[in-house]
C-alpha cells in the first residue's frame, strides 16, 4: 500500500513538478509584468495630470483670451465714445462759455433792466409809441445812467419780456405785428393788475377771444342781468372772463376783483364778491375792454387795473396791412416767413431741451461718463442740433432780408390804406355820427386788391391797386356822409395822401387850416392897403410872410397896391394873375393860402380846383347812389 501510494506519489508528482515550475515562472512574470503594470499605470496617472493641468492652462489662457477680446472691444468702444464725448463736450463747452458769458453780461443788466421792464409794465399801457420811447429813452435811461444803475445798453421792452415764438402765436391770434401792439400783447399777459384795455377798433377783443377761446372764455357785459353769476363760476373753476363794452365808470362790485382780494381761509382761497363767498382757482383771468377812444377813468380805476391803449395807429395799421396784401399777392413770401421764425423757434427749443437733458446726465452720473451711452448719444444728438441750429440762423438772416426786401415793395399799398382809414377815423371829429369799423375797412382793402386791375410789373400794380382803393374809399365813404363834408372828406384824402409821399408842406398846410394869429402888433407892419384890406386880412399877410416861401409878401402890398386891388376884387381870384413875381414863384398849394388870406369865400373853389390837380376830377363829383352796385361790393 505504501509503495503503491509512493509509486502514485512520483508518478503524479512527476507530472505535477513541471506544472508547478511552469506555474513559479508565470507567477514570477506576473509578478515582473505587474510591477511594469504598475509603473506604466504610474506613469499614465502623470501624464494625465499633466494633461489636465495642460488643459486647464489652455482653458485658462482661451478664457484670457477671450477677456482680453471683450476688453479690446470694449476699450474700442470707450475709446470712440471718449472721442465723441470730448468732441461733444468741447462743442457744448463753447457753446456754454459764449452763453455763460452772454448770461453774466445780462446778470449784470439785470437790475436796471427789471427797474426799466417793471417800470414799462405799470406805467406805459396808456401811452402811444413816441411818449413810450421819448419817456425810456431820453428820461428813464437818462436817469438810470445818472444814477450810475447798471442796464443794458439796448433794452428793449419785447425782447426782455417775450420771445419770437409768443409773438407769432399772437400774430396769429389777431394781435397786429407792430410794435406797439407787441408791446401791448406783453403789459397784457404779464402785468400784475388786470388790464383794461382802450380798444375803439375792437383788434384786443378779438385778439383775447382767439387767444382764450380754448380756455373755456366767458364773455359778459355789465348789461347782462346774470354777468354776476358767470363771473362767481368762471372765478371757482378758473375760466378766463372777458367784460367787454364798458364805459368810464365801472360797477363797485368789481372791486375785489380789481384788487385781487383772496383770503386764505382752511387752505382754501376764497373772494367776497358782494355778500358772497367764492372759492378762488388761480387760473382765473379778467380782461376788460372799452370801445371809447379817448376815456377819463378815475385815479381809483387807474390804480386797481393796468390801462392799456390798443387804438390802431398808423405805424400799427400799415404793419397789418402790408401783411394782408403781401399774403395775398405773395402769399409764399408769408408762409416763409411764419415758417421761418417757427422752424428757428423749434430748433432752440429743442436745443435747450437736450443742453438740460446733458446738464441732468451730468449730474446725475455715477460712474464713469464712458459707460453712459444715453450721455453719448445726447452729446451727438445736441452737437447736430446746434449745427442745424446755427446754419438756420445763419441763413435765416439772409432769407429774412430777402423776404423783408420783397415784402417792403408792397408798403406803398399798405401806408395808403393806413393813411386814409385815418383820414375816416378823423371824420369822427367833424360828427360824431361818422364811425367806421376797421373790421369792414380791411374788408374794403381785400376787395380793392381782388378788383384792381393786374400787372406783372410790380410799380404798375401797386398804382393800380392804390388807386382803385383810394377812390374805392372815396366811394363808399360818400355814401355816409352829408353832402357839405364830401370835399372837406376830398380834400383831407389829397393833403394826407401828399403828406405821405412828402410833396406837402406841412407850415403852408397848417397855415391853412389855421389861418395867422397875431401875438405881437407892436412889431407887425403898417397895412399899407386900408381903404379895401380889413385888418384881419393884412394879419394874415404879415404872418404868412413868415414863411420861408413868402418873405417879402407884405412888402409886396407896398410896391403893388393896385395890383393886388384888382386881384382881389376879381370875381374869381384863384383864377388870377398874382401881382409881380408871385405868379411864378407860387404854386397851387401856396396860391390857395393868398386866397385863404384874402378871399376866404373862394377857397372851396381854390380846394376843389386843388384835389382835381392832385387826384382828378372824379374826387369832386360825389357818386350817385346805385343800389346794385353798393350791395354788389358790400
Amino acid at each position: 500500500m505504501w509503495v503503491r501510494a509512493m509509486e502514485l506519489y512520483g508518478r503524479l508528482y512527476r507530472v505535477v513538478e513541471p506544472k508547478r515550475i511552469r506555474m513559479n515562472a508565470a507567477l514570477a512574470q506576473l509578478q515582473e509584468k505587474q510591477a511594469a503594470l504598475a509603473e506604466a499605470q504610474e506613469k499614465l496617472r502623470e501624464v494625465a495630470e499633466k494633461l489636465e493641468t495642460l488643459k486647464k492652462q489652455y482653458d485658462e489662457k482661451l478664457a484670457q483670451k477671450e477677456e482680453l477680446r471683450k476688453k479690446s472691444e470694449e476699450m474700442e468702444v470707450k475709446l470712440e465714445r471718449a472721442g465723441l464725448l470730448v468732441s461733444g463736450l468741447a462743442g457744448e463747452k463753447a457753446r456754454w462759455e459764449e452763453t455763460v458769458q452772454g448770461l453774466e453780461e445780462d446778470l449784470g443788466y439785470l437790475v436796471g433792466d427789471c427797474l426799466l421792464a417793471a417800470a414799462f409794465l405799470s406805467y406805459m399801457g396808456p401811452f402811444l409809441t413816441n411818449y413810450r420811447d421819448e419817456i425810456v429813452n431820453q428820461i428813464w435811461m437818462k436817469k438810470i445812467w445818472e444814477l450810475q444803475v447798471p442796464c443794458s445798453p439796448r433794452f428793449t421792452f419785447d425782447n426782455f419780456l417775450s420771445n419770437p415764438t409768443k409773438v407769432r402765436d399772437w400774430n396769429i391770434q389777431g394781435l397786429p405785428s407792430d410794435a406797439f401792439s407787441t408791446e401791448n400783447g406783453i403789459i397784457v399777459t404779464r402785468g400784475n393788475r388786470w388790464a383794461l384795455m382802450i380798444d375803439p377798433q375792437a383788434q384786443a377783443l378779438k385778439w383775447i377771444k382767439n387767444m382764450e377761446g380754448n380756455q373755456g372764455l366767458q364773455i359778459i357785459d355789465l348789461q347782462m342781468s346774470d354777468y354776476l353769476r358767470i363771473l362767481e363760476n368762471a372765478i371757482q373753476f378758473g375760466y378766463p372772463v372777458l367784460l367787454q363794452n364798458v364805459q368810464e365808470y365801472l360797477d363797485p362790485t368789481l372791486n375785489p376783483v380789481l384788487n385781487k382780494s383772496v383770503a386764505r381761509i382752511g387752505g382754501r382761497l376764497l373772494m367776497r364778491i358782494g355778500d358772497k363767498e367764492v372759492e378762488y382757482n388761480t387760473n382765473f383771468r379778467f380782461y376788460i375792454t372799452t370801445k371809447l377812444s379817448n376815456p377819463h377813468y378815475s385815479p381809483e380805476t387807474s390804480a386797481k387795473t393796468t390801462i392799456v391803449n390798443f387804438a390802431v395807429k398808423e405805424q400799427g395799421l400799415e404793419a397789418q396791412l402790408l401783411g394782408i396784401v403781401v399774403r395775398k399777392e405773395r402769399p409764399e413770401l408769408e408762409e416763409q416767413k411764419d415758417s421761418l421764425v417757427i422752424n428757428i423757434a423749434a430748433g432752440k427749443r429743442k436745443l435747450k431741451e437736450l443742453e438740460d437733458e446733458i446738464l441732468r446726465l451730468l449730474n446725475e452720473a455715477t460712474g464713469s461718463l464712458l459707460e453712459d451711452v444715453q450721455l453719448v448719444n445726447t452729446l451727438q444728438t445736441s452737437k447736430v442740433t446746434a449745427t442745424e441750429v446755427t446754419e438756420q440762423l445763419e441763413t435765416s438772416e439772409t432769407t429774412e432780408i430777402n423776404i423783408d426786401l420783397a415784402r417792403e415793395a408792397y408798403r406803398p399799398c399798405a401806408q395808403r390804406a393806413s393813411v386814409l382809414f385815418f383820414v375816416l377815423n378823423d371824420m369822427g371829429r367833424i360828427d360824431p355820427m361818422y364811425q367806421f369799423s376797421l373790421d369792414a375797412y380791411i374788408g374794403l382793402f381785400v376787395l380793392s386788391i381782388d378788383k384792381s386791375h393786374r400787372s406783372h410789373k410790380l410799380e404798375d400794380r401797386i398804382d393800380y391797386l392804390n388807386e382803385y382803393h383810394t377812390y374805392a374809399v372815396y366811394r363808399y365813404t360818400c355814401r355816409t356822409l352829408f353832402e357839405r363834408h364830401k370835399l372837406l372828406f376830398s380834400f383831407q384824402m389829397c393833403a394826407k395822401i401828399l403828406e405821405t409821399s412828402g410833396k406837402l408842406n406841412m407850415d403852408e398846410y397848417n397855415f391853412f387850416l389855421r389861418g395867422g394869429v397875431v401875438l405881437d402888433r407892436e412889431g407887425q407892419m403898417d397895412n399899407p392897403c386900408t381903404s379895401w384890406l380889413a385888418d384881419a386880412y393884412w394879419d394874415n399877410i404879415t404872418e404868412l410872410d413868415k414863411l420861408t416861401n413868402f418873405h417879402g409878401l407884405m412888402n409886396s402890398f407896398e410896391q403893388y397896391p393896385r395890383d393886388w386891388y384888382l386881384w382881389y376884387t376879381n370875381a374869381t381870384p384863384e383864377k388870377a394873375m398874382l401881382p409881380g413875381e408871385w405868379e411864378n414863384a407860387c404854386n397851387e398849394m401856396q396860391r390857395m393860402l393868398i386866397v385863404r388870406s384874402l378871399r376866404q369865400d373862394r377857397v372851396a373853389f381854390c380846394v376843389t380846383s386843388f384835389i382835381v390837380s392832385n387826384l382828378g376830377s372824379r374826387f369832386v363829383e360825389p357818386p350817385v347812389l346805385n343800389m346794385k352796385l353798393d350791395t354788389g361790393c358790400s
